[in-house]
């Protein structure tokens, strides 16, 4: 069967390819693009399932968790192995939502190859930006799938010039569709020059090229081969000389510019009709490297023994699977592997995973997509070895930056010790999560990448841990300080029999400048406190600070101790501790005190076309516009920087989105504290009142 052809079926073929390693092909792209729908038109053609699933009808081999289903999205990767005319793949399908690519990053790493899924929509071009520059600056041979072509009203030509803005690589055109009163009926190869028409789940079937079409076709095709030129001297020193090239050097030219990262060469086809799938698995089978130009690529001896985990999974029976793409050598059945720490760990078992289910089976080579029992010690993003020495560790993707976070509450405190357990599981999971124990608030958070990856995360922590919580409001960090100085005593006095107690100081409370914290000085003469109490004054000073009389923390003030008296039996430590706090808890409402709420420095990223929108919510959110620039390395997108309250922040990333399509984002960080009054003050005075209490 000649490569050029696209009327066989992998399932019922001979296996021309048999012996060569499995290679594996990410599904990714933009959400609602038809991801997990091409998956199940790939696995039909392959014979690996007898019918595709739907999305809608909640039965795919991807979305296969329960959240999945609940959201009707993908939330998680999800794997499959299929086979086509002998050689051997695992597809991964890839969340496409912003709030859930960090999965997807990582397992990008060890793939041959991606075909980025994309609708006939120049709306599209931002969250496609965002795709493909993550995998050009990773060096990741790739497709574009134009899924949808089907209900598309916006001719190809067209189309391709639309979506050219989001990748740095040409985007060569394989193949046009033929029209038929409106409708795409099959396509024309540019490659092979054949023509076929769709067959509804069925492979395409070839026919004449239509005479209407082939001024069309010549022109498309030209087009294809000038491009493919640009990378190729001698081809296009025979399209100067009208020289027709040979196929096979023109499909050569395809495989060597793919996998050199040179062009993204763009597929046709409808998914959810099975259109073009043929074609497209034809161009994976002939033009996607191995693993060993995969392993080349990471900068791995092709010599040793290696594998990148890239997914970590808590079974309710099974324990922990790390799943991880063998790219170097083989991992033989109960073989202890070294981790990045140089840690050894025997897995208990290697396994392939069908849906969600581990399958046991034997030794897996360089290429295979496998999971491993029980490696307790070793995390996402580690490179592991079956050498006694650590391996040299692959880059790996760095978990984005928080853009969102929950307080966890508890409906039973005895839950508390599961809770530790079960958030450890949900981030080791899931990396882009993160938890933290507030210093200032003493809320435990759950931080991530947007509403809907919380509460798939909350979701998940119930269903799959039993543990029940409580979202709460994240607390804002508030804190005071006061605006004037006041001079004041505080004296501890009490007799219970035997020693008494007591303490006597005078000391002056004054405001620092914004940001310096807080001071303590002594200007103790002729011996009023003895040396050894003074210490006791500034611990006083700081039990005290904890809560001020706005009930918050204190900030930026400076307390010197100028007087006081001691008795020579009754005076101690804590004597002088509890005079102390008499005299901030008497002084401190006196200096007028005032309320100081966070202020972020934060620096949004969007596409140029929404930042007009997003300027105008800043002030919205009482925020001030620093200023703005184009955002490096990223054409077409402006970074603007600002200083935006803590408290407005909660649901920024809401308003983001929904202004950018979905690809808008943020990094901040604590800038200053500023003085909050007024109407906005009292109220936060109120809500806090209650919870103190």
């Amino acid at each position: 069967m000649s490569r050029n052809g696209d009327n066989s079926n992998g399932a019922t073929s001979a296996p021309s390819g048999a012996g060569r390693s499995a290679r594996a092909i990410a599904i990714i792209g933009p959400y609602l693009s038809g991801k997990t729908t091409l998956l199940e038109a790939i696995l039909e053609r392959c014979g690996a399932i007898t019918r595709a699933g739907t999305v809608t009808d909640g039965n795919t081999v991807g979305d296969s968790s329960a959240e999945a289903r609940a959201h009707g999205m993908s939330v998680s990767l999800n794997m499959a192995d299929a086979e086509f005319l002998g050689d051997r793949f695992t597809f991964i399908d890839c969340p496409g939502s912003i709030e859930f690519q960090h999965e997807s990053a990582l397992a990008l790493t060890a793939c041959d190859a991606a075909i980025v899924v994309c609708e006939p929509d120049p709306k599209r071009v931002p969250s496609l930006q965002l795709i493909l520059k993550q995998l050009e600056d990773r060096g990741i041979p790739h497709f574009l799938f134009l899924n949808k072509i089907d209900i598309s009203s916006t001719p190809v030509r067209e189309i391709i010039p639309m979506l050219q803005p989001a990748s740095t690589k040409p985007l060569v055109l394989r193949q046009i569709p033929i029209w038929e009163n409106g409708v795409a009926t099959g396509f024309i190869d540019l490659a092979s020059e054949r023509a076929y028409v769709y067959r509804e789940h069925a492979v395409s079937e070839i026919v004449s090229i239509p005479e209407k079409d082939g001024d069309r076709e010549h022109e498309a095709r030209f087009h294809m081969l000038e491009q493919l030129a640009d990378y190729d001297d001698a081809l296009m020193e025979e399209l100067l000389s009208d020289i027709e090239p040979p196929k096979d050097r023109i499909f050569d030219d395809l495989a060597r510019e793919l996998s050199e990262g040179l062009i993204c060469p763009v597929m046709l086809g409808s998914a959810s009709h099975g259109h073009g799938i043929s074609r497209l698995l034809k161009a994976l089978r002939h033009e996607v490297p191995f693993v060993d130009a995969t392993a080349r690529r990471l900068k791995l001896e092709t010599t040793s023994q290696s594998a990148f985990i890239f997914k970590t999974l808590h079974t309710t029976h099974g324990g922990k699977l790390s799943f991880a793409r063998v790219l170097t050598g083989e991992i033989p059945d109960g073989a202890t592997l070294t981790g990045a720490d140089g840690r050894e760990e025997r897995a208990s078992g290697i396994f392939t995973m069908v849906g969600e289910e581990p399958k046991k089976r034997g030794t897996a080579a360089a290429g295979d997509t496998v999971a491993l029992g029980r490696l307790e010690h070793m995390r996402s993003g580690e490179t592991i070895t079956t050498g006694k020495n650590s391996i040299v560790q692959v880059p790996s993707p760095v978990p984005p930056y928080a853009v969102f976070g929950v307080g966890l509450g508890l409906k039973d405190r005895k839950d508390e010790v599961k809770l530790t357990g079960a958030v450890h599981k949900l981030v080791e999971e899931d990396p882009s999560l993160s938890v933290e124990q507030s210093q200032d608030t003493h809320q435990l958070l759950l931080l991530g990448q947007g509403e809907m990856h919380m509460r798939v995360s909350l979701e998940r922590l119930e269903r799959k841990f039993a543990v029940p919580v409580v979202r709460e409001k994240r607390h804002i960090p508030y804190k005071e300080t006061i605006r004037k100085n006041v001079e004041i005593r505080g004296r501890h006095k009490k007799q219970s029999g035997g020693h008494g107690q007591f303490g006597d100081v005078l000391v002056d409370i004054a405001p620092l400048p914004r940001g310096d914290g807080f001071q303590f000085d002594e200007k103790i003469t002729g011996g009023a406190i003895p040396k050894q109490f003074i210490p006791s004054v500034e611990i006083g000073v700081k039990d005290f600070m904890q809560q001020g009389p706005l009930g918050f923390p204190v900030v930026d003030i400076a307390v010197t101790l100028k007087d006081g008296s001691f008795h020579t039996v009754d005076s101690s430590d804590m004597a002088f501790r509890q005079a102390a706090r008499i005299a901030m808890s008497d002084g401190m409402p006196k200096c007028s005190p005032v309320l100081l709420e966070p202020v972020m420095a934060v620096e949004i990223q969007i596409p140029t076309e929404a930042t007009a929108r997003i300027n105008g919510i800043i002030p919205q959110r009482r925020g001030q516009i620093l200023g703005f620039d184009a955002r490096e390395g990223w054409p077409g997108w402006d970074v603007v920087q600002a200083h935006i309250p803590q408290a407005e922040m909660e649901d920024l990333i809401v308003e983001l989105r929904s202004l950018t399509a979905g690809v808008g984002t943020f990094t901040a960080s604590f800038d200053h504290l500023a003085e909050l009054t007024g109407k906005l003050a009292d109220h936060v005075l109120a809500q806090h009142k209650p919870a103190a209490a």
